[in-house]
C-alpha cells in the first residue's frame, strides 16, 4: 500500500502489517553500549546523549510494563483503538545475556495491546542465538530489528568512535534479512568529513542491501557530547545546513530511494536545551511538509 507520496512512509509501511492505527511506545530497558563500557571502547559515539530522545515516560528505573501503560495513556486519549508496538530504544538493545533479553522482549509483548517489537541495536550486537529468537518469534508478531549503521564510510565510523565497520553492518543486515526478520537502518547526515556525494554513496549502498525501512536523520551537535567540543576546538567542522540546503539533500535522497524501503524520517528533534545546531525551529511534520512542497514542485517541472 502506497501514499500519493513520492516516497513511502512508515505509516504506509505498517499498513502491509496491521488493519487500523499503530503506535510506537519507546522503552528504555536500561541496556549498556560496547563502546561505553570499555568492551570495544569508552565515551561512546562522539555525538552521542541519548537523554535526546527519551520521552518523559521512558525511564530505566521504571518496569518495561510500566514505561508501555503510561505510554499507552498518553496514545489512547487521541485514539481508544490503537494497537502498539514496543519500541527498545535507547542505546544498544540487545547487548546482554540473551535470556536476559528475551524476557525484556517477552515482557513487552505480555502487555496488553502491544502486538510487537521494534529493537534498535548496533550491528555488531546481534547473537546468532537471539536472531534465531527474533526469527521465531516474527512468525506470531511484528518484529523489526533497526541497526544503527549511520555511514558506509569507515574512516566516518573511526572518527565518531562508531567501533565498528562497514563490513559488519553488511554482514548484520543480510543476516538478519536471510533469517526472515524484517530490517531497519538509521543513517546520519552532515557527520564531519563527509561530502554530500559520500552521504549519497551510504544511500546508495545501504539501498543495494535487503532493507525495509530506513530512518535518515540531519547530524545534531549536542551540548556536552565530544563531538561538540571537538567542533568548539576547531578539530573539525560540521555542516551548518539551512533548512532549506538539507531539504534539497532529502529530495535527492528520496530520489534515489525505492518505494519497497519505507522512509521513516528524515529529521530528529532534540530537546532545544541541548541542541547547539541546526536550530531550524520546525517540528518534524513541518519538515515534512516542506519537503513534500520541494518534491512536488521538482516533479512537476
Amino acid at each position: 500500500m502506497h501514499s500519493n507520496k513520492p516516497y513511502t512512509d512508515f505509516s504506509d509501511f505498517l499498513a502491509n502489517y496491521f488493519k487500523g492505527k499503530v503506535q510506537k511506545i519507546s522503552v528504555n530497558a536500561g541496556f549498556t553500549c560496547p563502546n561505553r563500557d570499555g568492551t570495544k571502547g569508552i565515551g561512546g559515539c562522539t555525538y552521542c546523549n541519548n537523554q535526546t530522545f527519551n520521552p518523559d515516560y521512558c525511564k530505566p528505573n521504571k518496569s518495561i510494563t510500566a514505561q508501555l501503560e503510561e505510554g499507552k495513556i498518553f496514545f489512547s486519549r487521541k485514539y481508544p483503538s490503537m494497537q502498539y508496538l514496543a519500541y527498545f530504544q535507547a542505546y544498544t538493545n540487545t547487548y546482554a545475556d540473551v535470556d536476559a533479553v528475551i524476557s525484556m522482549y517477552e515482557e513487552a509483548l505480555s502487555v496488553d495491546g502491544i502486538v510487537g517489537i521494534i529493537v534498535g541495536t548496533r550491528p555488531d550486537c546481534m547473537p546468532e542465538a537471539l536472531l534465531q529468537y527474533l526469527a521465531k518469534l516474527s512468525d506470531t508478531h511484528f518484529v523489526l530489528v533497526e541497526y544503527g549503521v549511520e555511514t558506509a564510510h569507515d574512516s566516518t565510523l573511526k572518527l565518531i568512535n562508531r567501533c565498528h565497520s562497514w563490513a559488519e553492518s553488511v554482514n548484520a543486515i543480510t543476516g538478519t534479512a536471510a533469517a526472515g526478520v524484517l530490517c531497519g537502518v538509521h543513517v546520519i547526515m552532515g557527520l564531519p568529513g563527509e561530502t554530500e556525494d559520500m552521504m549519497l554513496q551510504t544511500i546508495d549502498k545501504l539501498c543495494q542491501l535487503p532493507i525495509s525501512t530506513i530512518k535518515i536523520h540531519q547530524l545534531q551537535l549536542i551540548r556536552g557530547t565530544k563531538m561538540a567540543n571537538d567542533v568548539e576546538s576547531g578539530i573539525y567542522s560540521v555542516p551548518l545546513w539551512s533548512a532549506e540546503q538539507y531539504i534539497d539533500l532529502c529530495c535527492n535522497i528520496v530520489k534515489r530511494i525505492s518505494k519497497k524501503i519505507a522512509i521513516e524520517r528524515f529529521v530528529s528533534q532534540s530537546p532545544d536545551e541541548l541542541l547547539i545546531s541546526p536550530r531550524w525551529g520546525l517540528k518534524n511534520y513541518q519538515f515534512t511538509n516542506l519537503l513534500l512542497k520541494k518534491l512536488s514542485s521538482t516533479i512537476d517541472d
